[in-house]
């Protein structure tokens, strides 16, 4: 599935978008505008550039401009097809909106560095998190004038923070960035929404319009390791993240994050990880810190 170019409608009268989504969430897709993105109500598979990882309610993200990014809910939240049951708040704002000096003023240095880090997503963490979902949910009752004066509480949050957690590698960024919707970033694309499939290399081929030769040499010299390093990457990052949770077993694991049998996936898990799929969910489960574990 293509990545779409998608911006919410924001109102004329405003200088940025406040949106409280009600409806199923936008498909794989980027914007020029920087979002901060809060899942009220849902849970199911996040994906930020080339992080894979799921997502529970109170997910709060911060995706700097032109990053591909989608949360897709459980099944359970579209039963009946008529209706969702998910919910989200979403701010978005553009570079220039309060001018084109202000993110570049000496008092905003540090507010700066949050946006350039923003280029990878930003997933919030601790109090920072909670103080700012707090203030998202005011600001559903407030009227324009009060959700633009949140907002900058909001950033001095944002300026001030080390609680955030870097989702997207910098080689995707830049190189996502730098394709400009050609060759590369259509493979890519195709690996994020297909990773738990059977990917072919005739595919690839067919969509960057090269040969395997240039293929094989140009997504080594982009992405530092070649395609099949770069897919065993994702699934792997993906197997880590459902490996935290206690409700799927490792067999199933192993087939959502697209292996195809067991002892394949435990003996690659471990040649990446260095530890078996059991091992990663034991050190997990007992809250031990496993934030090297993650792709």
């Amino acid at each position: 599935m293509k990545a779409l170019e998608i911006s919410l409608i924001k109102d004329s009268n405003q200088s940025f978008t406040f949106y409280h989504e009600k409806n199923p969430f936008s498909r794989w897709h980027y914007h020029p505008e920087y979002e901060l993105v809060l899942i009220h109500k849902g849970t199911g598979k996040r994906m930020v550039g080339d992080s894979i990882d799921r997502f529970d309610e109170g997910d709060l993200v911060f995706v700097g401009s032109n990053l591909p990014h989608e949360w897709l809910c459980d099944d359970h939240f579209f039963s009946p097809p008529a209706q969702f049951a998910g919910e989200g708040i979403v701010i978005q704002f553009t570079e220039n909106f309060l001018g084109d000096k202000f993110f570049k003023l000496h008092e905003n240095k540090r507010l700066r560095k949050m946006l350039d880090s923003s280029t990878q997503g930003c997933m919030l963490t601790g109090k920072t998190k909670e103080t700012i979902t707090e203030l998202m949910l005011k600001m559903i009752s407030m009227d324009a004038e009060d959700r633009f004066y949140t907002l900058f509480t909001i950033f001095r949050l944002l300026s001030k923070t080390k609680e955030y957690t870097l989702l997207a590698s910098p080689n995707f960024t830049v190189s996502f960035q730098a394709d400009g919707g050609n060759s590369i970033r259509k493979v890519i694309e195709y690996i994020m929404q297909h990773f738990h499939e059977k990917i072919q290399m005739k595919k690839m081929l067919e969509l960057a319009n090269m040969s395997s030769t240039t293929f094989s040499v140009y997504f080594k010299k982009t992405y530092n390791m070649t395609f099949q390093e770069y897919v065993l990457k994702v699934r792997i990052g993906y197997a880590c993240s459902l490996l935290t949770d206690n409700n799927l077993s490792i067999a199933q694991i192993a087939l959502q994050a697209g292996f195809d049998n067991l002892s394949n996936f435990n003996r690659l898990f471990k040649k990446v990880k260095g530890n078996t799929p059991k091992e990663f969910r034991k050190k997990a489960l007992e809250n031990e810190r496993f934030d090297d574990y993650y792709v």
